[in-house]
């Protein structure tokens, strides 16, 4: 288990569901945590109360994270108010149901903007500082879609393959800083995304959705772990195997 006393985290859509988790677990390990929402202001204010309701300290940052200049005075106000981000959990995510024909280069666009290129923005923003200091954690939030068929559609199956990719571009790039990047590939959590795409869990070999816990569980795991970079975890319920 990560200790965190002492550094400051972000995590990209934090109001709910695994992006709460995740920022309740690392406040929980001492990290000063940035709460970043896009809509949900009155959410992600709740998820900073409990945080300082369970003695840690937090903030909530408004931004979209798929738009350059709001990525950067998103990242300039952690700065300001918490300090330099040692940890970036990249979890931000769009899920528009679409089939093969209703899909639109615009639902295409604007999820490789959401999934894939927030990440890209986030991570350059806080490369600097964590070289600076020889130490950064970095975890994407993918999905088993990256591999699989699932449910959402084949723009949504991109834009998580995308992120797996930068996660090992980035790895090879920055372990000599003192920087690990790693991915977790959720399937089948109790969101309401799995909501809009499973109604069962009878495929699930574990007989059962996971929870945003036990995903923000393999999180801390590999902010805690300085040794592995470059990796996607499977979180799946058995229900497939990287």
């Amino acid at each position: 288990m990560a200790v965190l006393k002492g550094r400051v985290a972000l995590v990209t859509g934090a109001s709910r569901g695994i992006g709460r988790a995740i920022a309740v677990s690392l406040a929980d390990a001492g990290a000063a945590v940035a709460v970043n929402y896009l809509e949900k202001a009155a959410d992600a204010k709740q998820v900073a109360d409990t945080i300082r309701g369970r003695g840690g300290n937090a903030m909530t940052v408004g931004a979209d994270v798929s738009q350059g200049a709001a990525v950067t005075g998103m990242v300039a106000a952690v700065e300001r108010e918490l300090g330099p981000v040692d940890v970036l959990v990249n979890n931000a995510g769009l899920g528009l149901v679409r089939t093969v024909d209703d899909l639109t280069e615009e639902d295409f666009d604007r999820t490789i903007a959401v999934n894939l290129k927030s990440v890209f923005l986030c991570t350059q923003a806080v490369i600097p500082g964590m070289r600076a200091r020889k130490w950064g954690r970095i975890v994407n939030i993918s999905s088993g879609a990256a591999r699989g068929a699932g449910g959402v559609g084949p723009h949504y199956n991109a834009s998580k393959a995308g992120v797996e990719g930068m996660t090992r571009g980035y790895a090879a790039r920055l372990v000599k800083d003192g920087i690990t990047v790693n991915a977790v590939a959720p399937s089948l959590i109790q969101t309401d995304m799995v909501g809009a795409v499973a109604s069962s869990a009878a495929r699930i070999p574990l007989g059962r959705f996971g929870t945003p816990e036990e995903c923000a569980q393999v999180v801390m795991m590999l902010v805690g772990n300085e040794y592995m970079t470059g990796q996607t975890v499977a979180l799946s319920g058995g229900l497939s195997f990287l």
